[in-house]
């Protein structure tokens, strides 16, 4: 299975193609982060992760595309930027017909450390040992949209298996 991660931002966007499956080893695909200039009108920096975000999907040609999930935060104006970041990801997905799902950094943390608590730090150092990289991925952007990746590798596969076994239940009675 093939899954886009997702960091949502309107200046900093992660992104990050991780292939894998319960039971199987880990491989990070391509990591980078889309960005776009705080001097540039909001409808054109959308446009700019859109055209971006599209060439990533068709590129990669993902099984889901994961994104973390937008919570409230005191700044208006950042959660703004990242909920739009947000939309374009799911539609970059939505015209392909590939699902997406959200993640909460509580929940990509777990997955990823163990600790829902995890810092950024914490969850670098895993991703780099999981994904067995040479290196850290930098930015933090970039760490964080590989391990939404891992997570819904990890937990997406998991209930896929589910579902899959239950079809072939129904199917056999």
């Amino acid at each position: 299975m093939r899954v886009l991660g997702v960091d949502p931002g309107l200046t900093r966007c992660g992104i990050g193609v991780v292939e894998g499956d319960l039971g199987r080893p880990l491989r990070m695909v391509e990591v980078g982060v889309l960005r776009t200039s705080s001097s540039l009108p909001t409808a054109q920096r959308l446009l700019a992760l859109q055209v971006e975000m599209q060439d990533w999907v068709d590129r990669h040609r993902p099984d889901a595309v994961a994104i973390e999930q937008v919570f409230a935060d005191a700044n208006v104006s950042s959660v703004m930027g990242t909920a739009q970041a947000t939309a374009v990801a799911m539609l970059a997905a939505a015209a392909r017909g590939i699902p997406v799902h959200l993640h909460t950094p509580t929940e990509v943390k777990a997955a990823v450390t163990g600790s829902g608590r995890a810092d950024k730090a914490q969850v670098t150092a895993m991703v780099t040992r999981l994904l067995r990289l040479d290196a850290p991925p930098k930015p933090a952007d970039a760490a964080d949209a590989l391990a939404l990746a891992i997570c819904h590798l990890w937990r997406g596969g998991a209930q896929r298996r589910i579902d899959e076994a239950l079809a072939r239940q129904g199917a056999a009675r």
